[in-house]
C-alpha cells in the first residue's frame, strides 16, 4: 500500500495515465466508449494510486473494460466477478475495488452473486452496463429487456417481466444506488466520484446504447426534445421537478406519488417532495418510477444518487471479530479453526 508520503510526492496523473496501450474492440458508436473514457477522467481526481486500484469484470462486452484501464485488474468468469471481487477486497481491504458487468452477466447467470454482494457491503464499487440486450452473444433478450421485447431469442415477443436493477438492489439491501447514462458524461463523473468515496457497496446502473442489437434504447432519456419529459435528475436536498420550463414536479400524497403542474393555480414549489437520499422507504418508490404507472400516469425516470446509508462493511466487521478473537483466544492454526473443540478418534 502506498504511503502517504509517496502519494504527496507521487506526480498528478491524468485520464491518459489510466488508459491502457490495448486496442479497444467495441462496435463504433457503443456507449461503452463513454464509460471507459468517464472513468479514466475522474479517477486521476480520486487520488488513488493505479496500483492501488483492481478491476474485476465477468463474460460479455463490458467485460473488455479491464484490458483498457492501466491498473491491475482480472477478466474472470460469467457471473462471477462479484465472487472473485469480495475475494479481493477480504485479503486486501485497502485496495480499491470496481466490478464491471453487463445486464446479463450480472443479473442473469451472476444473479445470484449480485444480490449476496449487495447484503454483504465490501466497501467496492459495482458498475452494470445495461443495454437490455446480450450484444456479445448476437442480440438476445436478457434480464432487463422491456416486456414484449422482439429479439433473437424471443421472435415473437419476450413475455417476462424484467428486473428493475435499483428496486433489485435496493432489495438486497445495497447501501448506496445510483443510476446514470453513457449519453450524459458530466453526470456520469458525478456519480461515479459519489459511488468512490461511498464506504460500502456502491451499485451505479448505466444505461448503455448498444448500437448493433438495441439501437436506442434509451434515447428517450438523453435527446433534447425528450429528456427534460421522461428523466428526472435527483439532487440530495432539492424538490423533484421535471418537464420542459421545469413546470412539472412530483409530490406524496400519504405514500402515492402524484405529478402537479407548477403553473396551476394553488401549486407551490413548496409542496413537492424534497429528495432525501437517506430515506429508504421513498427511495423503493423512486425506483419504482421505472415502468410502473400510479393512476395511470407514467413517470419519469429517475437519474443520480437514489440512496445512500453508513453501515459497517463486511470487511470492518471481519477484522474487528477476528482481532476480538485473536485476542480472547490467542492465534491458532488453521487445523485448530478447522476442527473446532471437538474430535473423536476412531478406533
Amino acid at each position: 500500500m502506498t504511503t502517504i508520503a509517496e502519494q504527496v510526492a507521487a506526480p498528478k496523473l491524468t485520464a491518459k495515465d489510466f488508459a491502457s496501450n490495448q486496442e479497444v474492440k467495441w462496435c463504433p458508436g457503443c456507449g461503452d466508449y463513454s464509460i471507459v473514457k468517464q472513468v479514466q477522467t475522474v479517477f486521476p481526481d480520486l487520488g488513488i494510486p493505479k496500483e492501488d486500484i483492481v478491476f474485476i469484470s465477468g463474460i460479455g462486452c463490458a467485460a473488455r473494460f479491464t484490458y483498457y484501464m492501466d491498473t491491475y485488474g482480472m477478466h474472470s468468469i460469467h457471473g462471477r466477478a462479484a465472487a472473485i471481487a469480495s475475494g479481493v477486497k477480504a485479503a486486501n481491504p485497502n485496495l480499491s475495488v470496481w466490478v464491471i458487468s453487463g445486464d446479463g452477466d450480472a443479473f442473469s447467470i451472476g444473479g445470484n452473486h449480485f444480490i449476496h454482494l449487495m447484503r454483504k457491503n465490501f466497501d467496492l464499487n459495482y458498475l452494470v452496463f445495461n443495454n437490455q440486450i446480450y450484444g456479445l452473444t448476437k442480440g438476445q433478450y436478457s434480464p432487463t429487456s422491456e416486456k414484449g421485447k422482439v429479439a433473437k431469442s424471443t421472435p415473437f415477443g419476450s413475455v417476462e417481466e424484467p428486473f428493475n436493477p435499483s428496486e433489485l438492489a435496493l432489495g438486497a439491501r445495497c447501501s448506496f444506488v445510483a443510476r446514470s447514462m453513457d449519453r450524459d458524461p458530466k453526470h456520469m463523473q458525478m456519480v461515479l466520484k459519489r459511488a468512490n468515496d461511498h464506504k460500502g457497496t456502491s451499485f451505479v446502473e448505466i444505461y448503455q446504447n448498444c448500437t448493433v442489437f438495441n439501437e436506442g434504447a434509451f434515447f428517450a432519456f438523453s435527446e433534447k426534445d425528450t429528456k427534460k419529459e421522461k428523466a428526472i435528475f435527483l439532487e440530495h436536498g432539492k424538490p423533484l421537478i421535471f418537464g420542459n420550463g421545469d413546470d412539472k414536479g412530483i409530490k406524496l400524497e400519504g405514500t402515492m406519488p402524484v405529478i402537479v403542474n407548477l403553473k396551476d393555480p394553488g401549486v407551490s414549489v413548496n409542496d413537492l417532495w424534497v429528495h432525501d437520499e437517506h430515506d429508504k422507504i421513498k427511495a423503493h418508490i423512486i425506483a419504482s418510477f421505472f415502468d410502473t404507472e400510479y393512476n395511470g400516469v407514467e413517470f419519469p425516470r429517475p437519474f443520480g444518487v437514489i440512496f445512500s446509508e453508513d453501515r459497517p462493511t463486511y470487511e470492518a466487521a471481519m477484522e474487528e471479530q477476528i482481532a476480538e478473537l485473536t485476542a480472547r483466544k490467542g492465534k491458532a492454526s488453521l487445523n485448530k479453526i478447522l476442527s473446532g473443540d471437538k474430535t473423536w478418534t476412531i478406533l
